[in-house]
Order: C-alpha cells, then sequence, then structure tokens
C-alpha cells in the first residue's frame, strides 16, 4: 500500500451543490427555495403559522398548574436521619428541627425547610418539628416511639396594588 494511492470509497464525498447559477443547472433561478416572501428568506419564518387559521397551539385548552413560588425543601430519608443518630450528630429522645440538623451537617443549608421521606429504617426515639413528611415516614417514626410535628407554611401577605386617585 502507498499513502500516494489512498483515496475514500466510491460515493463516501459529495460535493456541495451550487445552487443559483442557471436554469440549466436544475438548482438556478430560486435555487430550490420555492416561491418568493417570507419562506424563501433565510432566518425568518413563522412557527405554528397556519395560514391565518387559529394556531393548533392556541386552540387547545391550557392544562396544568406551576406554583409561582415553589417551597424548595430539603429532603432526608429516614435512613440518614439514623446514621446520624448513630454517629452522635443528632441525640435521640431531643426535638429535632431543620435548624439542628444543618448544625449537625446532617442537611447542608436550610433552604424553605426540611421534609423526611420513608426510605430506610428509624430506632430512635425522638420528636421531629418539620415542614412535610411523607405517610410511610411518619408511621416509620411514630413506629419508633417518636413524633411529627409539621409546621404551618407561613406565607406572605398578597401585595395589594394601590388605589387610583
Amino acid at each position: 500500500m502507498k499513502l500516494n494511492v489512498i483515496k475514500d470509497n466510491a460515493g463516501a464525498t459529495q460535493y456541495k451543490t451550487r445552487v443559483g447559477r442557471g436554469i440549466g443547472s436544475g438548482k438556478g433561478k430560486q435555487a430550490g427555495r420555492g416561491g418568493k416572501g417570507q419562506t424563501a428568506r433565510s432566518g425568518v419564518r413563522i412557527k405554528g403559522f397556519e395560514g391565518g387559521q387559529m394556531p393548533l397551539h392556541r386552540r387547545l385548552p391550557k392544562r396544568g398548574f406551576n406554583a409561582h413560588d415553589p417551597l424548595d425543601l430539603n429532603t432526608i430519608n429516614l435512613d440518614r436521619l439514623q446514621q446520624a443518630f448513630d454517629s452522635g450528630l443528632l441525640k435521640a429522645g431531643a426535638t429535632i428541627t431543620d435548624a439542628d440538623m444543618v448544625k449537625a451537617g446532617v442537611i447542608s443549608k436550610p433552604r424553605d425547610g426540611v421534609k423526611i421521606l420513608g426510605r430506610g429504617e428509624i430506632k430512635a426515639k425522638a420528636a421531629f418539628e418539620v415542614h412535610s413528611a411523607s405517610k410511610t415516614a411518619i408511621a416509620a417514626i411514630e413506629k419508633a416511639g417518636g413524633t411529627v410535628k409539621v409546621k404551618e407554611v407561613v406565607e406572605a401577605p398578597a401585595k395589594k396594588a394601590p388605589k387610583k386617585a
């Protein structure tokens, strides 16, 4: 084999089609872009435009809901809490809040609160004051002899628009 005879397989490369080079080329006049107007121009085209008919995305009803100011909660599972009790970061029998969990290093930062999830098992007896907890987590904590107090979420009062004179 010689380096000066190496070439691509047949059909592996193609030349770029030269458009707009006369009617004899087959790609002359409008260069394969169809008629004139907006659709023939580069970059400009109305997405979803249906010729003046109400577009599909506006004909269909809106669904669902996105909260404008959702709570950003830390989630923690029972097995992680049990690890914290075993290592002495949290004390069994005490009332544990989200501030205690941050101080112990169980969660990194307070955010809007803590939600306890039910993965794993907990053996330590403790009272928890959290913003939310799953049903399985509450059942497991109560089975171990502890309690869960879910805090009321205090929302900021709605801002009233200034009255016009």
